[in-house]
Order: C-alpha cells, then sequence, then structure tokens
C-alpha cells in the first residue's frame, strides 16, 4: 500500500505540470487579454477628451512596450518556462486587475471560501449520516417519507435560485438578515460573542444555499447503501450469534456503507476552498468561487492560472485522500 501511495504522489507533478501547460497556452491565445483591453481603454479615453488622433490607434512602440509589460511579447513557451520558474520559487505573479501579488490575492479570500465549506461539511454530513440511518431502519414509515418529500424539493432548487429568493423576501422586504456580505462593518468593534453573532447572521442564508443541494445526495447514499447492508447475509448472521440489532447496524452495516461516502470525502476537497461564485455574487461574499469568476471574465490570466494551480492540486491531493480513506473503512482494500 505504501508503494501505491508513493507512486500516486510520484504521479501529481506531471499530471499538474499537464495540466497548466493546457491551460496556459489557452489564455495567451484567448480573445480580449490584457493587452486588448489596455488598448480599448486607451481609445475609450481618447474618444471621451475628443482626440483630434484619427485612428485612436496606438503607436508600434507603444504596443511592444503594452505586450512588454503584460508579458505578451515573449513565445508562449518561454512565457510559461518563466511562470513556471516563479511558480517553483513561490512567486505566482501579479494579477492584473487588482495590481497586487496573486498569492496575496487568493490569500485573503481564501480563508472566506474555506471557512464556509468547513462548515458545509461538517452540518452535511453531521445532519445526513444520522437521517440516512432512520431513513434506512424506518423505511416506508411517515419519518421516511416526510423527509424525502423536503430533501427532494431541496435538491430541486438550485443553490442560487434558492439564494435569489431568500435575499428577496428574507433579506429585503423582511429585513431579517443583511443582504449579502461576509461579515458586518462593525465586526472588529464587537466582542468575541458579538463577532461570533454578526458572523452567524451574516453567513445563514449563504450556508442554506450551500447546503441544500448536496442533502439530498449524502442522505440517499447512506440510505441505499445501508439497507443493502442490512439486507446482507452477515448481518443477518451476525443478529443470530445474539448481536444487537444496534450494534449490526452501527459496527458492521454502516462501515461498509461508509465506503463510497469516503470517495466522495475527498473529492469534495476541492470544492471546499472552491466556493460557489453564483452564491457568492448575490451575496456579494468576496470569496474563491467569485475571484476566479472574475479573473476568467476580466481576463486576469495570473489569477487563473493561481487559481487554477491551487485547485488541481487539491483535486489530487483529494482523490489520493479518497483512496486512504476507503483503505481504512474497508480493510479488505489493499492496494498492489
Amino acid at each position: 500500500m505504501r508503494s501505491y501511495f508513493l507512486r500516486r504522489l510520484l504521479l501529481i507533478p506531471p499530471t499538474l505540470l499537464g495540466v497548466t501547460i493546457v491551460v496556459f497556452f489557452i489564455t495567451r491565445f484567448a480573445p480580449g487579454g490584457p493587452v486588448e483591453q489596455a488598448i480599448m481603454a486607451v481609445r475609450m479615453a481618447e474618444h471621451a477628451s475628443r482626440s483630434t488622433h484619427n485612428s485612436g490607434a496606438l503607436s508600434e512602440d507603444e504596443l511592444q512596450q503594452l505586450k512588454a509589460y503584460y508579458g505578451f511579447d515573449q513565445p508562449v513557451y518561454v512565457a510559461y518556462l518563466k511562470w513556471l520558474g516563479k511558480v517553483l520559487h513561490g512567486d505566482l505573479g501579479n494579477s492584473f486587475r487588482y495590481g497586487e501579488p496573486v498569492a496575496q490575492v487568493i490569500r485573503e479570500r481564501l480563508p472566506v471560501s474555506l471557512t464556509y465549506g468547513l462548515i458545509t461539511m461538517f452540518l452535511t454530513y453531521a445532519v445526513c449520516l444520522p437521517l440516512g440511518i432512520v431513513k434506512a431502519i424506518r423505511h416506508r414509515t411517515v419519518i421516511d417519507n416526510a423527509t424525502s418529500v423536503l430533501v427532494f424539493v431541496g435538491y430541486a432548487i438550485p443553490g442560487f435560485a434558492l439564494g435569489s429568493l431568500l435575499v428577496v423576501f428574507l433579506a429585503a422586504r423582511a429585513g431579517w438578515f443583511p443582504m449579502g456580505g461576509f461579515v458586518g462593518e462593525n465586526f472588529k468593534e464587537l466582542g468575541p460573542m458579538g463577532k461570533l453573532a454578526d458572523f452567524a447572521h451574516h453567513a445563514a442564508l449563504p450556508l442554506t444555499c450551500y447546503m441544500v443541494g448536496s442533502f439530498a445526495f449524502v442522505t440517499f447514499l447512506v440510505k441505499n447503501q445501508l439497507m443493502d447492508n442490512l439486507a446482507a447475509d452477515y448481518v443477518r448472521t451476525a443478529v443470530a450469534k445474539g448481536v444487537t440489532f444496534r450494534r449490526a447496524v452501527l459496527h458492521h452495516a454502516f462501515r461498509n456503507s461508509l465506503i463510497p461516502l469516503a470517495t466522495d470525502f475527498g473529492q469534495g476537497l476541492t470544492v471546499l476552498v472552491g466556493g460557489s461564485f453564483l452564491i457568492e455574487s448575490i451575496f456579494d461574499i468576496d470569496g474563491m468561487g467569485l475571484l476566479g469568476y472574475r479573473s476568467v471574465v476580466d481576463r486576469d490570466f495570473q489569477v487563473v492560472m493561481g487559481v487554477l494551480l491551487i485547485s488541481s492540486l487539491l483535486l489530487f491531493l483529494g482523490n489520493l485522500v479518497g483512496d486512504l480513506l476507503v483503505a481504512m473503512v474497508d480493510p479488505r482494500v489493499r492496494f498492489n
């Protein structure tokens, strides 16, 4: 097993290299880059000032200086090698839009998405695991049918659509919650309990939108897997030998039901910090999701590459963690 995980770790750098090469080449040839945007801004400024210049175009020297400033004056492979060299030294470049180092831009927004991601994951598993067990044991009862209706209704409503409704009715009209933001403007002036209450007040609606989609998936995954294992021969044998039904469920069937969840848990690490740009846009939360979306729209390629690098690395590590969790949950699994 140790050799398997070692090989998986050694495969991460070349795979990550291939992903960054493909995306870097795409960003270099995508239309509407920073050079084109700068030329458009100059033309608009000249038009607004009613310049006498007829063409409104930059001279060849000015254009070359502009390309050199944004790093577009070199062949794409040379530019990539320079970017890769900086990354290996911990430098992700500078953002065209924010005028700050990309690492600093990401560092300022990563805690926001990480906070929501951790809370969402904790609440999802804390609610869905017990709920899935109850639904499997009480199959086709009033509890099972009632919770299924609620879960499916939540699953049918997209998070961003629910967010729009919550903002309109509970925030704008009723005034029960803030319109948006991560915390209030006077957050630093509050005490510990006041800060906690302020964060909870601002996070209630976004967290509802984050969790509404994953509730159905996790709940029914636990229920279906547990029902299959409860019908297996080893559970009936354990009960026949005197094991209590509670112990047979929690210590035998439930453990085997966690195998698919262990796989999904590792893949969820990317979503943990990725956020959702739609939900973050609705609630005006400046997190990683909104940052990635704006960087693509604004053609801020340095930020695009930085976000891609972190997301891809987390995805590869998440798959590795998923395999490790599967091996821990199921002793029959051996990676050779």
